[in-house]
C-alpha cells in the first residue's frame, strides 16, 4: 500500500484491512520455492516444503513424521527466507534471523534446547540427522542427533569466525576465517580431524562424501580425513594431488574425484565405488565436469564426450551408449540407485546404469526432445522440455511413472525431487506431485491451500 503496509493475508477482505477509496495498492509476483528432505538414504519416505520468500505461509506434505506436517509451528512461519533439510526434518530461517524447525526430533526437528540462541542466523547446513547454524557473529549453534553432529559442545569455544560449514552423513566441518578447520560429530565419518589438524591451513573449500572430508588448500593440495574406506585416506594418490581445482564425491560407499588445473582427474576411496580410475586414466584429459551416482563417476570432457568408471551396476560402465555420448552439455544422476542421464546439445537424452532405476529410457526415448533440465529421485528421472511438459522414467515407486498426472504437467517452471517423489511448479503457481505417497508424491491434503500461498 502507499503507506507502506503489507497485506499478507489473502483471505482478509479489503474493508477489514482498512483499504479506503483512493488508496494505492501494488501487487508483487513472488516465485514459489520448494525444498525436500535429503535424498541420500535407501528409505524412500520424505517430505516437501513449499513457500514464497517473505510470505507468511509455508505448505508441507509427505511423510508426516519426517517433515510433512508443520501444523505445530505454522503460526511461527512468517517471512521465511530459506529452508534447509536433513533426512527427516526441516529448518526455516526467518527474515529476523530466527529459525523454526519441525519434523522428526531425532533428525533435527526439535530445536527447543537451543531456540534462545538461534538469533541472527545467516545460513544453516544439515547432516543426516542434525543441523548447524552459522550466526552473524561467526559462531555456530547445533542441534539434532548427537551421533550426527547435533552436539558441538566439545569444540564450541573454537567455533569463532566461521565462514562455511560442510557435512558428511554424520559429521560437520567448519572453515574459519583464518583458513583452519574445526570438526565434530561421528569420528568414523569425519568428526575427528586430529590426525591432520596441523595440515589444515589456508583451506579454501571442503567437499564431503558419505563418511569423509576432502579439503582443498590454497596451494592446490588436498587433505583428507574420515573413514579410510570412504575416501578418508588419500595417501596412495597424495603425490598426484597438486593444483586441484575442484573435488566431487560419490554418495554411496564413498570415493572422491579431483579435477586438476591441467584437466586431468584423480580418484581415490573405495575401489568398487569409483575410487580406482586407473582403467580410464589415460582418457581423463581436458575434464570439464564430474558427476556421481552412489558408486560411480561420469566425467564430461571439453569435446563433449563422457568417460565413466566405478561400479558397472551403478553407471560406471557406459560402453553400450558410448558412441552416442557426443556433445554432452550436462549429466544428472539418480540419488541412490545408480543411473546417469546426459543432456546433449540437440536436447536429446542418453541414459545408462541400473535399467530399472532410470538407466533405461527406451520407452520414452522418442519423447525426449528439446530437454532443458533433468531432476532425479532415488531411482527415477524427470525431464522438463522446452514446451513446459515433463517426461519421466525409471522406478515407478520413485516417481518414474507420471501417467496419472501427465495431462496436468503443462507450463512447468521447475521440478524438485525428494527421495521417492517429484513436485512440479507450474507457471500459474499450482503444484503437481507424483511418486511414492510417503515420499511426498501425494499433495492432495494441501492442494486447496495452494491458492492462498
Amino acid at each position: 500500500m502507499s503507506d507502506g503496509r503489507l497485506l499478507a493475508d489473502p483471505q482478509e477482505s479489503l474493508q477489514t484491512a482498512g483499504i479506503q477509496e483512493g488508496d494505492t495498492l501494488a501487487a508483487f509476483a513472488l516465485q514459489a520455492r520448494v525444498a525436500a528432505t535429503k535424498k541420500l538414504c535407501r528409505n524412500i519416505t520424505g517430505a516437501f516444503a513449499l513457500w514464497c520468500q517473505g510470505c507468511d505461509r509455508i505448505l508441507t506434505w509427505g511423510h508426516q513424521q519426517n517433515g510433512g506436517d508443520s501444523s505445530a509451528v505454522q503460526h511461527q512461519l512468517r517471512n521465511v527466507q530459506q529452508v534447509q533439510a536433513t533426512f527427516g526434518a526441516f529448518a526455516a530461517i526467518l527474515s529476523d534471523g530466527s529459525v523454526i524447525t519441525w519434523g522428526n526430533p531425532q533428525r533435527g526437528g526439535d530445536s527447543s534446547v537451543v531456540q534462545h540462541q538461534l538469533r541472527n542466523v545467516q545460513q544453516v547446513q544439515a547432516s543426516m540427522g542434525a543441523f548447524a547454524a552459522i550466526l552473524s557473529d561467526g559462531s555456530v549453534i547445533t542441534w539434532g542427533n548427537p551421533q550426527s553432529g547435533g552436539d558441538s559442545s566439545a569444540v564450541q569455544h573454537q567455533l569463532r569466525n566461521v565462514q562455511q560449514v560442510q557435512a558428511t552423513n554424520t559429521a560437520f566441518a567448519a572453515i574459519l576465517s583464518d583458513g583452519s578447520v574445526i570438526t565434530w560429530g561421528n569420528p568414523q565419518s569425519g568428526g575427528d580431524s586430529s590426525a591432520v589438524q596441523h595440515q589444515l591451513r589456508n583451506v579454501q573449500q571442503v567437499q564431503a562424501a558419505m563418511g569423509s572430508f576432502a579439503a582443498i588448500l590454497s596451494d592446490g593440495s588436498v587433505i583428507t580425513w574420515g573413514n579410510p574406506q570412504s575416501g578418508g585416506d588419500s595417501s596412495a594418490v597424495q603425490h598426484q594431488l597438486r593444483n586441484v581445482q575442484q573435488v566431487q564425491a560419490t554418495a554411496g560407499a564413498g570415493s572422491f574425484a579431483a579435477i586438476l588445473s591441467d584437466g586431468s582427474a584423480i580418484s581415490w576411496g573405495n575401489p568398487q565405488s569409483g575410487g580406482d580410475s586407473s582403467a580410464v586414466q589415460h582418457q581423463l584429459r581436458n575434464v570439464r565436469q564430474v558427476q556421481a551416482t552412489t558408486d560411480a563417476f561420469a566425467a564430461i570432457l571439453s569435446d563433449g564426450s563422457v568417460i565413466t568408471w566405478g561400479s558397472p551396476q551403478h553407471g560406471g560402465d557406459s560402453s553400450a551408449v558410448q558412441h552416442q555420448l557426443r556433445n554432452v552439455q550436462q549429466v544428472q544422476a539418480t540419488a541412490g540407485a545408480g543411473s546417469f542421464a546426459a543432456i546433449l546439445s540437440d536436447g536429446s537424452v542418453i541414459t545408462w546404469g541400473s535399467p530399472r532405476n532410470g538407466g533405461d529410457s527406451f520407452a520414452v526415448q522418442h519423447q525426449l526432445r528439446n530437454v532443458q533440465q533433468v531432476e532425479a529421485t532415488f531411482g527415477a528421472f524427470a525431464a522438463i522440455l522446452s514446451d513446459g511438459s515433463v517426461i519421466t522414467w525409471g522406478n515407478p515407486q520413485c516417481g518414474g511413472d507420471s501417467s496419472i498426472v501427465q495431462h496436468q504437467l503443462r507450463n512447468v517452471q521447475q521440478v524438485q525431487a525428494s527421495m521417492g517423489a517429484f513436485a512440479a511448479i507450474l507457471s500459474d503457481g499450482s503444484v503437481i506431485t507424483w511418486g511414492n505417497p510417503q515420499g511426498g508424491g501425494d499433495s492432495y491434503a494441501v492442494q486447496h491451500q495452494l491458492e492462498f500461498l
